[in-house]
């Protein structure tokens, strides 16, 4: 019974869903307060049904109602509490249904606390939610059925793959998806600006809060994604350009460069059209994601959908979006003037070249992605694109641009003068040359990476130090100011030390890493970067529900790292748990592989230099954020 309320309720948000995307649009049209006030009341009712419609989902997995299809592929009676939860939305039907609620969420959110923004913008940008979601709710409902009999229910259920059987794959879907459906309601207010033609300094300060909320989740989404792969998949890295992780990548590059874009908008009232177009293209990029790893056009270990059918349903809701969308820019964006003008030696012009190669990096991620798809698609010819493709063209790119970021902070609005900006930089370009010359020897790139990403540190570091006047008024002075200085001040500069500490990791990673790959037997010892590690022996254990082999290895100093080799017998599936040992200067990775004799196994360590330093730099970006979304400055929106 609570099955079909489900599914009740999901045709019941279809239905409002509709009238939400037409009676507002109609009453702005006609100028009809009554239609106008009908969108936030729908807003919150299709998000109550969603809810409700999730509810039960949840309820099924949590019961093991195998009699509901979703449920009988995609869990099983041995599986742990969490993950019959977190299965819910590890299969397509699932995680399409989550989708659509958190798109839901973002609409009733703007209906419930947007009372600042004036009515019609409002009640255009919740219909243009109220659109989209009766788009994706069609689809739901009529190609992914959550809620789908089986008949007859099977004793027990299939399970679940167990690679998404983890703490992190329980984690990182929602917040993913928090950012990539956040970036709907930036393209919403974008597409209510056309309508109206109009786009102030007030919508940019309006919008800005959301993009802020998309961009901190889609960073901490793709962060999680990518510290599950380094431990759960046993690869060795933390990135591998792979097709379905670049798909979340192109939205944060495209987010990136419109919370830049936007602080221009709001503060010289400029950029107005580019703005409304990088809002655009956002979240095209973020639909692009969904169809990449929905339609099934992908092998990988993050896609779920293998349905030629699906994957054109999503793939003419992605072309009438962008085409849509474009078409309707094309229109209107001439209406839009922007009347601030600046040099390019200005903030502003930072900003712009900021986005100038951020956009650019997208655009190369976004052909390094879909080529070898086009390319199969016309003549059954099949490439691979890897990372040396995106080291020889994505990373170049980014010098440019995090020599803007440095150096942006310190140019004055409107107009400056570059020779005074860089005169605040003597220091962090010494320190800059020093690094480089104590590191040549190595690969030139990586030696000139991290000597960039120290500049950069120390460019945050005295940018912060400027605005407080350290050493230069006294120490109780400095700190009066600082607590004076504004949150969001706070979170640029605590986000652009992370985009530091990120490089800085990334880039000692690549330049100091090693990796041994052996056979061994217990008592075998094995070296690598100045560690010795003795392979102790190989145990038998059961889990809950697996059988694994566990291989234990012993340091130097007496630590203990554990390795295991898991199958899952329900799902038929053999996975492998790596063992880590965590440190500042560099993480010990060991992977226990096959056994190729007896009481002899494959054995791979890695020694990951500083990868530590990665997470520790994207939690620094999203705090910086979050910081910046509470200042209270930022929050007329809400």
């Amino acid at each position: 019974m609570i099955v079909e309320l489900g599914h009740m309720a999901l045709i019941i948000a279809l239905v409002v869903s509709v009238f939400q995307t037409i009676i507002p649009l109609y009453g702005t049209a006609c100028q009809q307060a009554r239609l106008i006030s009908f969108a936030c009341p729908a807003a919150i009712v299709q998000f109550t049904a969603l809810v409700l419609s999730f509810g039960a989902l949840i309820n099924a997995f949590v019961t093991s109602d195998f009699s509901v299809a979703n449920v009988a592929y995609n869990s099983s009676f041995l599986k742990p509490m969490l993950y019959k939860v977190s299965g819910v939305w590890g299969n397509h039907e699932g995680s399409m249904l989550l989708w659509v609620l958190i798109l839901s969420f973002f609409g009733a959110s703007v209906a419930i606390f947007g009372g600042n923004l004036p009515e019609i913008l409002r009640a255009r940008a919740i219909a243009v939610q109220g659109l989209i979601g009766a788009s994706f709710l069609t689809f739901i409902i009529f190609t992914s059925n959550p809620f789908a009999r089986l008949i007859p229910a099977p004793i027990d259920g299939r399970g679940l793959n167990p690679l998404l059987q983890d703490i992190g794959l329980a984690l990182h879907p929602p917040i993913l998806y928090l950012g990539y459906v956040g970036l709907s309601t930036t393209f919403s207010f974008a597409v209510a600006a056309l309508l109206e033609g109009r786009v102030s300094q007030l919508w940019a300060r309006w919008v800005r809060p959301w993009i802020l909320a998309a961009w901190v989740a889609l960073t901490a989404g793709i962060t999680l994604g990518s510290i599950w792969s380094y431990y759960e998949l046993g690869w060795g890295g933390w990135w591998f350009w792979d097709p379905v992780e670049n798909a979340s990548f192109m939205p944060w590059l495209a987010a990136t460069a419109l919370l830049h874009s936007v602080v221009v908008v709001e503060k010289r009232n400029a950029l107005k059209r580019w703005t409304i177009l990088l809002a655009l293209v956002a979240f095209a990029f973020s639909l692009l994601g969904t169809f990449l790893v929905r339609s099934g056009v992908l092998t990988s270990v993050h896609s779920f959908a293998a349905d030629s059918q699906r994957g054109m349903f999503i793939l003419v809701l992605l072309s009438i979006a962008i085409v849509g969308s474009l078409s309707l820019y094309a229109w209107r964006a001439p209406k839009i003037e922007s009347s601030g003008t600046f040099l390019l030696i200005s903030r502003e012009g930072a900003l712009v070249i900021n986005n100038l190669f951020t956009v650019t990096g997208a655009g190369t991620v976004l052909i390094g992605t879909i080529y070898p798809l086009f390319l199969e698609s016309i003549s059954d010819e099949k490439i691979s694109v890897g990372p040396p493709f995106f080291e020889a063209t994505f990373v170049p790119l980014m010098v440019p641009l995090i020599f803007a970021v440095g150096v942006g902070p310190f140019l004055a609005w409107k107009r400056n003068n570059l020779v005074s900006a860089l005169h605040n930089l003597i220091f962090a370009t010494v320190c800059l040359v020093v690094v480089f010359v104590c590191l040549l020897g190595a690969p030139i790139g990586a030696v000139f990476g991290m000597a960039l990403a120290v500049w950069l540190m120390l460019a945050v570091l005295t940018e912060w130090a400027k605005r407080v006047r350290l050493f230069r008024v006294s120490l109780f002075a400095s700190l009066s100011r600082a607590r004076l200085l504004p949150r969001s001040a706070y979170g640029m500069s605590i986000a652009h030390f992370g985009l530091a500490v990120f490089i800085f990791g990334a880039v000692g990673d690549n330049l100091y890493s090693t990796e041994v790959v052996r056979y061994a037997s217990p008592g075998d010892k094995i070296k690598i970067a100045g560690h010795t590690l003795t392979f102790q022996s190989v145990t038998k254990q059961l889990g809950i529900n697996y059988d694994a082999y566990v291989g234990k290895f012993v340091m130097e100093n007496g630590q203990v790292i554990e390795s295991e080799r898991r199958f899952f017998p329900v799902e038929g599936q053999q996975t492998t748990e790596v063992g880590l040992s965590v440190r500042p200067s560099g993480d010990i990775y060991t992977v226990l592989g096959e056994a190729v004799a007896q009481d002899k196994w494959t054995i791979r360590i890695y020694y990951n230099a500083l990868v530590v330093w990665i997470w520790i730099g994207t939690a620094l970006m999203s705090v910086g954020g979050l910081l910046s979304f509470l200042d209270a400055r930022l929050r007329i929106a809400l």
